[in-house]
């Protein structure tokens, strides 16, 4: 469709629609969350935390993918919603198939089900903005077609005017953190997941950057049956990660290393995430009946990073390495970090320390010992959260949301396989004659032969100057 005659764009209809599905519920909840505060009752937030939860639990779009996104950002909501955010299913009813043919019309014309060999009525999984169907090609070959649900804009702008109150709330009830950068990026982010466009470029990123690498597979895209609400690509097939949980630890490993790669390598050369750790975005694929790899399947909530971001990680991480605590300060100083006194620097430490801790170890260990995957790094952001407490609210450089994010899905699968690897030499392998320059160069390259614009400007250079600290 044309944008002329895009009858799905945000309009105030729609808007007032889901104004009226979910403001009720999330409004009230607001006044009972202000109210336990007023009153002092602050032993009414377990009971506030399942009460969102269910309100949200009923939603289908962009507030649930919302809300799945803020229970694994460390700190962006109290622990007490965290853990019932993150209990919330992604799958959702799907469309019957009287309006998957409505929808499919709309986007390839009346007679789209010709340019398919075969087309599954039922979709092979549903989630919060849209739902996947198995077809094949005119020569036999397997297709997955992810379908956007309809009026997706509208309801992602009226679900993000909800999120802000939510987080409105949260800095009142718990200003620990100021989480105005934390909803800018979620916003940004949740509105280019609904650009299917952008995300077949996502697709073409991949490739350029992991083409090469035989543990990872990236599907194809099939431009000509594809649109900005559908795109269709290459059906990669796989089990599910949790699966082989039990396997032989050197299966498991491999997986894991699978894993680390597909993170790091587009991070350390590219200066690109996968920002969405859900475990429905990866599968196993084997060869000779033993795994061999993984498939990316999503690439919806990919985060561009300038440069500038991936020299500070590296240089956080030489810092600890090292005891060098003039290079820590350098790095959070490029990052944006304002204000930095000796006491939030040993509080930010704190976090980083655990993120580094097992790229610093030299040995073969897991990513965490005793630790659950839901409950990894929640006693160190809580431990944060207090020491924030006595400072005040501190901004946190918009960078950080999908970085931390993915930074503690990618542990949890680790958790989940029960891997045990030599995290230290994986991550240096990666790192390993690093020059900022040429990763600007290379990661130009990679982002104009995808078809996406230039890496947005770090935080640190949104400054009025450079930061002051006090160390």
């Amino acid at each position: 469709m044309t944008s002329e005659r895009d009858e799905e764009a945000n309009r105030l209809s729609g808007r007032l629609t889901r104004y009226a599905r979910v403001g009720a519920g999330v409004g009230g909840l607001a006044a009972k969350m202000i109210g336990s505060r007023a009153l002092g009752r602050d032993g009414d937030r377990a009971a506030n935390a399942a009460e969102l939860a269910r309100t949200l639990g009923g939603l289908k779009g962009p507030l649930m993918k919302v809300a799945q996104l803020l229970a694994t950002i460390p700190d962006a909501v109290p622990p007490e919603y965290a853990i019932e955010l993150a209990q919330l299913q992604a799958d959702a009813p799907p469309m019957g198939w009287a309006f998957v043919k409505r929808r499919m019309v709309a986007e390839l014309g009346a007679g789209w089900l010709d340019r398919f060999g075969s087309f599954e009525r039922n979709p092979a999984a549903a989630a919060s903005l849209g739902q996947v169907h198995r077809a094949t090609t005119k020569a036999g070959a397997a297709l997955a077609c992810k379908l956007q649900y309809p009026e997706m804009a509208s309801a992602v702008e009226a679900d993000l005017r909800q999120l802000r109150v939510i987080f409105s709330i949260h800095r009142r009830m718990d200003p620990a953190i100021d989480t105005s950068e934390i909803i800018e990026e979620l916003s940004e982010r949740v509105r280019e997941e609904l650009d299917y466009h952008r995300e077949a470029r996502h697709v073409a990123l991949y490739r350029h950057i992991l083409g090469g690498e035989e543990l990872i597979r990236v599907p194809d895209v099939e431009g000509d049956l594809s649109t900005r609400r559908l795109l269709t690509m290459s059906w990669l097939e796989g089990q599910k990660l949790l699966a082989y949980k039990d396997h032989p630890l050197d299966e498991r490993n491999r997986i894991a290393e699978a894993m680390f790669k597909a993170w790091w390598r587009p991070f350390s050369h590219y200066a690109v995430i996968h920002g969405d750790p859900h475990l429905g975005n990866y599968m196993v694929f084997e060869t000779e009946g033993r795994p061999a790899g993984i498939n990316l399947l999503d690439y919806g909530c990919i985060r561009i990073f300038p440069p500038i971001f991936v020299d500070g990680v590296i240089e956080l991480y030489r810092g600890l390495q090292t005891d060098d605590r003039e290079r820590v300060v350098g790095a959070y100083e490029s990052w944006g970090f304002r204000g930095l006194t000796k006491e939030l620097i040993d509080t930010l430490n704190i976090w980083a320390r655990f993120i580094y801790g097992p790229l610093l170890e030299d040995r073969v260990r897991s990513v965490a010992d005793g630790v659950s995957p839901a409950e990894y790094g929640r006693r160190q952001a809580f431990q944060v959260h207090q020491a924030l407490k006595r400072m005040g609210p501190v901004e946190v450089p918009r960078e950080f949301v999908f970085m931390d994010r993915a930074a503690i899905g990618l542990g949890a699968v680790f958790l989940h396989l029960k891997a045990e690897m030599n995290f230290h030499r994986l991550f240096n392998a990666e790192i390993e004659g690093f020059d900022r320059a040429r990763l600007t160069a290379r990661q130009a390259g990679a982002l104009h032969a995808a078809g996406l614009g230039a890496a947005p400007a770090c935080a640190a250079r949104r400054l009025n100057g450079r930061p002051s600290s006090d160390v």
